[in-house]
């Protein structure tokens, strides 16, 4: 079976699952597809094996051509990405841009030191050394908070405006800056080459910087573009130059895609279609675009799910999958806590401002993508013959699969409370 076939056959089960998933009100959408496509792979892992392993067997085979990690990072996190941003309101965001501005960047960083020095210390009490920049790693591509699973339940669950364009922006723009820190520590770790302080920042800023500016460059020039589109279908479809021929030619200048993706998202959304769609063409715009956005998302957390039967669980990867999850809570949170005591020195904010920023902190496919993407063959431990990449695979996996079906499942609470709040009390 080719990989096309494979995708149309994932594509359907993504959209029976969504029809079954909205008939559980009490489940988030993303949450009940996460968790049915679970329920399957362990059905699989279970049934399958018991028929002889030949079920189970297609199906990894088929998730092994499908290439998660490309189908992620190079598909479909640019349109997810173009989608969330085109909704985001600069008169709005420009009354967070400090407070977005330092989540998603300085908060980032933090949670990433936080990470990896925290696994430093813990690996060898678990058994497995290893070495300091594994480890930070591991803090880089599990600290982003995901903006794919983080729109997709703040969008159902009303949170306040405040807060929702704190966890939006963050989200929006920390997945770029952790994409970047990644890449730069994965230079640092897999490198034959000693790499100074230099390099590490002028590619750094090359990726991230760069990102930004080309997605805002390539923002206006469709910008300019829109005045020579006569039917309302030409006006959509020229949209779609953006997450296509956009993010590819941010790979070949070496920029960051997902950044570019966001700002010019942004661009669009708050000037050319203000100012080339008439009311009617922006709901069809906007409809369009969350047709697209609820199809991937329906497709990224399926497979979510399914990703389970690729995941090696080896014994003394047990205790890394359970101290993985309050690790990485503790420094979501003193990533998030630190900054708002200053914060709230200048400026008021809701009381549960914080406990929404730390447990709607989400992490889902762009986690696990970079995780996927870690070399094969680097042996951490010669005795039990376990890997870098299988085991950072398993912690994030774990973080994953916590964060949206727990986090996911019981933000709805602190969301209801912070809409009691007076505005006053704030």
């Amino acid at each position: 079976m080719s990989s096309y076939q494979i995708l149309c056959i994932l594509c359907a089960l993504a959209l029976v699952t969504s029809v079954i998933s909205s008939r559980v009100h009490k489940l988030q959408e993303t949450v009940a597809i996460t968790a049915l496509a679970l329920g399957m792979s362990l059905l699989l892992l279970l049934g399958g094996k018991a028929l002889g392993g030949e079920v189970y067997g297609y199906f990894v085979v088929g998730l092994k051509k499908l290439d998660f990690q490309a189908l992620l990072l190079n598909g479909m996190l640019g349109f997810l990405l173009f989608a969330g941003a085109l909704q985001i309101r600069l008169s709005i965001l420009k009354h967070q841009k400090w407070e977005i501005l330092i989540l998603a960047c300085v908060s980032t960083l933090l949670s990433t030191f936080i990470i990896g020095g925290l696994l430093f210390w813990v690996a060898p009490q678990l058994g497995l050394p290893l070495a300091l920049t594994h480890c930070l790693l591991f803090g880089a591509l599990i600290s982003p908070t995901d903006p794919i699973a983080v729109l997709a339940i703040l969008k159902k669950m009303g949170a306040p405006e405040d807060i929702a364009i704190q966890v939006e922006g963050e989200s929006l723009f920390n997945d770029g800056i952790g994409l970047v820190v990644f890449v730069v520590l994965s230079q640092m770790a897999f490198s034959t080459e000693s790499i100074t302080t230099l390099q590490v920042s002028v590619l750094f800023f090359h990726e991230a910087i760069g990102g930004l500016i080309y997605g805002a460059v390539l923002g206006f020039l469709l910008h300019h573009f829109f005045r020579y589109c006569e039917e309302e279908t030409q006006l959509m479809l020229v949209t779609l130059l953006i997450p296509t021929a956009g993010y590819v030619m941010a790979e070949v200048f070496g920029v960051s895609g997902p950044l570019a993706m966001v700002s010019a998202g942004i661009i669009i959304g708050n000037f050319s279609v203000p100012k080339y769609f008439v009311r009617q063409e922006r709901v069809k715009l906007l409809t369009f675009w969350s047709l697209i956005e609820s199809f991937f998302n329906a497709l990224l957390f399926l497979l979510l799910g399914l990703l389970l039967l690729l995941v090696t669980f080896k014994a003394p990867l047990w205790w890394f999958m359970f101290v993985s999850i309050p690790l990485v809570l503790l420094a979501r949170a003193i990533s998030v806590l630190l900054p708002y005591r200053g914060f709230r020195l200048v400026k008021s904010y809701n009381p549960y401002a914080e406990s929404i920023l730390i447990w709607g902190g989400l992490r889902g496919g762009l986690a696990l993508a970079m995780a996927m993407s870690l070399p094969q063959g680097i042996v951490v431990d010669v005795s039990s013959g376990v890997e870098l990449r299988e085991l950072l695979l398993v912690m994030t996996y774990a973080v994953v699969v916590f964060s949206i079906l727990v986090q996911g499942s019981t933000m709805a609470g602190l969301i209801r409370r912070s809409n009691a709040v007076p505005v006053n009390a704030k």
